[in-house]
């Protein structure tokens, strides 16, 4: 097939591509100039928010949510759809961004899934079913809980379930229970259905990756937060105070927000909560970096090679990059 019978088939038939790795790697901004240069080729394109805190509506700062002039002419979908006040549910999620997905596939323009919420990628790109809840057996394990400790059911879910132990953070409470609720009442590991080889949802899909070099990594990361604290995350923080921060269990929690609220009440000095960001930031790269790395369907590229937008887009039109 030549190339010009290759892109008239993007442009029936447009793939999912999704655009992976860790927080600080760049990824916003090599989707844009991806979907522009899929643009120039006369393909349209557009980006499918794919990162769990950017779905939250004035949470700008401390999530690096792009803003209209980053944006570069290409439509955003799924950023600022959720109030500080409301849950997370990766089962919404799914729903949501699969309607967008097809609805953009529908109409001829190339879809591109962007974020490093690794549970959200996956749930998306693969095949995967969401249990119900089991109210008794949930007060079970909080119970558990309080009396044996995090730690307890933490070393329980790793011998069960070493991939959902590396996806979810220990420190949520929340998540931690639900993934022991989902392995005791389907006796399958919550991470099974996001097994890179598990059945994808797609099958015309390009995973492109985007990697840095680990101390190169680190040292982005926390200029990064230096760099929302001088842009005014504590003041964003005590805004979205009165959208319901404070009881927003999902939000409330999220790296740098957290932080900033406990500055806002008295908690910890800027310093103590700037440290303690840039700590968890480098904790959840991590984790980001141990869950993509699994799957060998990415094509991984340098985030600072100037030529990785354009050999992006030639796996999208099916060239050879």
């Amino acid at each position: 097939m030549s190339a010009t019978d290759r892109t008239r088939e993007v442009a029936d038939h447009p793939p999912l591509v999704a655009v992976l790795g860790a927080t600080g790697t760049g990824k916003s901004g090599s989707a844009v100039a991806i979907a522009q240069e899929l643009q120039a080729r006369g393909l349209p394109a557009a980006i499918v928010n794919a990162d769990a805190m950017q779905l939250y509506r004035g949470m700008d700062i401390g999530t690096a949510k792009v803003s209209e002039d980053e944006r570069g002419g290409i439509d955003h979908y799924l950023l600022d759809v959720w109030e500080v006040t409301r849950e997370a549910s990766v089962a919404d999620y799914q729903a949501m961004a699969r309607a967008k997905i097809q609805a953009l596939q529908a109409r001829g323009v190339t879809p591109i899934l962007v974020g490093g919420s690794g549970l959200y990628v996956s749930a998306v790109l693969y095949e995967f079913e969401f249990p119900g809840t089991d109210p008794a057996l949930r007060e079970k394990l909080e119970r558990r809980l309080e009396a044996e400790g995090r730690e307890a059911l933490v070393r329980e879910l790793a011998t069960y379930d070493p991939l959902a132990a590396v996806a979810i953070d220990s420190r949520n409470s929340r998540r931690l229970i639900r993934a022991l609720e989902v392995v005791t009442l389907t006796g399958k590991p919550f991470g099974a259905g996001l097994d890179a080889e598990h059945r994808r949802w797609q099958d015309n899909l390009v995973l492109v990756g985007l990697q840095t070099e680990r101390d190169l990594l680190v040292s982005r990361l926390d200029a990064r937060v230096e760099q929302m604290w001088e842009a005014g995350l504590v003041e964003e923080a005590r805004e979205l105070i009165a959208e319901g921060l404070r009881e927003g269990v999902t939000a409330s929690r999220a790296i740098g927000y957290q932080q900033a609220l406990s500055v806002i009440h008295g908690v910890s000095s800027n310093e103590e909560a700037r440290e303690s960001t840039q700590a968890l930031t480098r904790r959840y790269a991590r984790r980001q970096v141990s869950w993509f790395r699994r799957d060998d369907a990415i094509q991984w590229f340098d985030s600072d090679d100037p030529a990785r937008v354009h050999q992006a887009t030639a796996l999208v039109v099916g060239e050879r990059p």
